[in-house]
């Protein structure tokens, strides 16, 4: 009887060890990849700051942040190395159209940041249709001809510009006449040249007929929507939060940015600056209260716009012949 008890004894206790760590294998976070599209700035602030204040955590996730690399964020999430990547609306529609595994989850900003951009006091350049016949520096997306072009059809221009990719920096090229104009994310590099107290004059899109975007996106796959539905949700809203607390904290919020960067994010004036004018444009959060929901109507415009000017080509580089369903290149479900 006594050798039976202590037979007992142990199968229990090996039961009990098993039953634990079982127990501690199913609790363990589940792990997530996002990858960035650059260098860590305001745009990923509620990233950092859901990691920082432990709302990953507390929806049973652990968040590895990817660095930038030249490979993009969207071919990144297509190709499975990572679960989510910053973005943009038009790379997004553009990949997707030529069969990438590629679909916008989370709106980061819910209007356009992009300015076209030119050297302040230049008496002539007074609208864009002035543009005509002068040098573009570029980035190497295949949508910024057409932009370029539409914008100074739109004014009364025919459209027709030289273009050369930039190899240093955008002002520095301004500056020593190398180009005349080019493209700017205004709520990042447009605050940083006026803090360097930089004459910049600017256009905006919208006003000169190209449909208004969000600029900034997070995208995932429908391979992993598939297979960590549950786990995709619950990073969303945690990704949400986090910008909603940004807004709400927006110093706190700064320097758990600055502190997550591991050194990459130096200048305090630049962020916080930077974050001012992300909350007062009503970029991270609209007038309306909205944060994170990405726009249909903003989606199909966009959408057009590309399909109408030749920029939606499919995986053999044809133009698509046919409108796409622009409603399946994003959902809203996870914000639910």
């Amino acid at each position: 009887m006594l050798l039976l008890t202590r037979r007992q004894t142990i199968f229990a206790a090996i039961a009990a060890s098993l039953a634990g760590r079982t127990a501690f294998a199913q609790s363990a976070p589940a792990k997530v990849r996002i990858a960035l599209d650059w260098t860590p700035n305001t745009n990923h602030i509620g990233i950092y700051v859901a990691k920082a204040k432990g709302f990953y955590a507390d929806a049973g996730l652990d968040v590895e942040i990817l660095p930038f690399t030249d490979t993009s964020a969207g071919t990144l999430v297509s190709n499975g190395v990572a679960d989510f990547g910053i973005s943009s609306e038009i790379e997004t529609l553009t990949q997707r159209a030529g069969g990438g595994d590629v679909k916008m989850v989370y709106g980061v900003v819910q209007t356009e940041t992009a300015r076209l951009i030119f050297k302040g006091g230049r008496d002539d350049i007074k609208s864009p249709k002035d543009l005509d016949g002068k040098t573009y520096g570029g980035f190497g997306g295949t949508w910024e001809s057409a932009l370029i072009s539409a914008i100074i059809r739109n004014d009364g221009g025919k459209g027709d510009v030289k273009t050369v990719t930039l190899g240093t920096s955008a002002y520095e090229a301004l500056d020593n006449g190398s180009i005349d104009f080019t493209l700017e994310i205004y709520t990042w590099e447009g605050i940083a040249a006026e803090l360097e107290n930089r004459k910049i004059s600017r256009f905006h899109y919208s006003d000169y007929g190209i449909p208004d975007e969000q600029t900034t996106v997070i995208v995932s796959s429908d391979a992993y929507l598939s297979a960590s539905r549950e786990h995709a949700r619950a990073f969303i809203q945690a990704t949400r939060k986090g910008y909603a607390y940004s807004v709400d904290h927006p110093d706190e919020a700064c320097e758990l940015l600055i502190s997550g960067s591991n050194g990459a994010l130096m200048n305090t004036e630049l962020v916080k600056a930077s974050q001012k004018a992300l909350i007062e444009g009503h970029f991270l959060k609209s007038e309306a209260g909205v944060i994170g929901t990405l726009d249909p109507a903003k989606a199909e415009a966009l959408g057009g716009f590309l399909m109408e000017n030749g920029i939606l080509v499919d995986a053999n580089g044809a133009a698509l012949k046919e409108k796409p369903d622009f409603s399946t290149y994003y959902t809203n479900e996870l914000l639910d």
